[in-house]
Order: structure tokens, then C-alpha cells, then sequence
């Protein structure tokens, strides 16, 4: 059953990232996660690492999009974020580019031309995120057990197309 959910995902992503517009037309597909699952043992450590599980994860989100091929990967700098973004990053020959979640600047991101972007980010800012970019507060916070939801916001010429939350377990 797992597999033919994941199938099932894959082939809405390969279908998220195709549409009927102008060839002219600047197509923008904006991937936001939050990492995957972090170590708890130390409640005082900001700056864990990801647990087995977490990797797993990692790794599963790069089989997830391995039919989208990115132009660029933004993570904010925590060993979490990063640890999520690597194997995604690394399959497409990519240097994770750091950012803070309130000034990461879209305008960047449509300047250089980029199709297809993943941003890995924190159960709190990635609903942030993707609410301005939508102009409305559709998204609340992340619930703390959730690693799972895949936001995926397009957008033709700058213009909202279309947002889509899937759950990828």
C-alpha cells in the first residue's frame, strides 16, 4: 500500500510540474517542507541533528522529487534543515543556499530565472511563507509531529497559479 501511495504522489508532483501555458510565460514552482524528524533527546540543544527516522526521511524526499529537477535549494542554516535538503541537493548538483525565513526575498528567486525550488524550513515559518506568497493566511503552524506536508505554490509570471498541500507519510 505504501508504495502505491508513493507512486500515487510522485505522479501528482510530475503533474504539478507540468502545465498548458505560453512558451514565453515565466513558470516558478516553489517546493516548501519542513525538516524531517529532529532529535529530542536533549532539550536543550537548538541545533539538533536528525534522528535514523529523520534521514530516512531526507532520503525519501529526494526519491519523492526525483522527477522534478531544481534550479535552486534554500534551507534556513540549522543542522536539521540542511541534513533534510542534502540528499535532494545532491542529486541535483546543488549547493544548499542559506536563508532566514522573514528575509527570504522571492524577487531574488524570480530575477534569476529559476522553474523549480525547494525551501526547507521550520514548522512555523514554512506556513508563514507560503501564506504570503498566496496573500492570505490559509496555512497555520505545523503541527510539531508532522514532518509530511509537501506545499507546493506555482506560480506564471509571478502570478499565483495554483497552491497544493499533499501529506507524503
Amino acid at each position: 500500500m505504501k508504495t502505491i501511495l508513493f507512486a500515487f504522489f510522485a505522479i501528482v508532483l510530475t503533474a504539478c510540474n507540468t502545465t498548458d501555458v505560453d512558451k514565453a510565460d515565466t513558470i516558478t514552482t516553489l517546493y516548501f517542507i519542513r525538516h524531517a524528524e529532529k532529535n529530542r533527546e536533549n532539550p536543550n540543544d537548538k541545533d539538533p541533528a536528525l534522528t535514523e527516522k529523520g534521514l530516512a526521511r531526507a532520503k525519501k524526499w529526494s526519491d519523492v522529487f526525483k522527477n522534478i529537477t531544481f534550479d535552486a535549494i534554500y534551507s534556513t542554516a540549522y543542522t536539521r534543515t540542511v541534513e533534510t535538503a542534502s540528499p535532494t541537493a545532491y542529486k541535483n548538483n546543488l549547493d544548499i543556499i542559506k536563508y532566514e525565513p522573514e528575509n527570504l526575498n522571492l524577487l531574488e528567486i524570480f530575477k534569476k530565472g529559476h522553474e523549480n525550488v525547494l525551501i526547507v524550513g521550520h514548522s512555523n515559518t514554512v506556513p508563514v511563507l507560503v501564506n504570503k506568497i498566496i496573500g492570505e493566511d490559509r496555512y497555520e503552524d505545523i503541527e510539531d509531529t508532522n514532518n509530511a506536508n509537501l506545499y507546493v505554490v506555482k506560480l506564471v509570471n509571478q502570478k499565483l497559479v495554483s497552491v497544493d498541500l499533499l501529506y507524503i507519510p
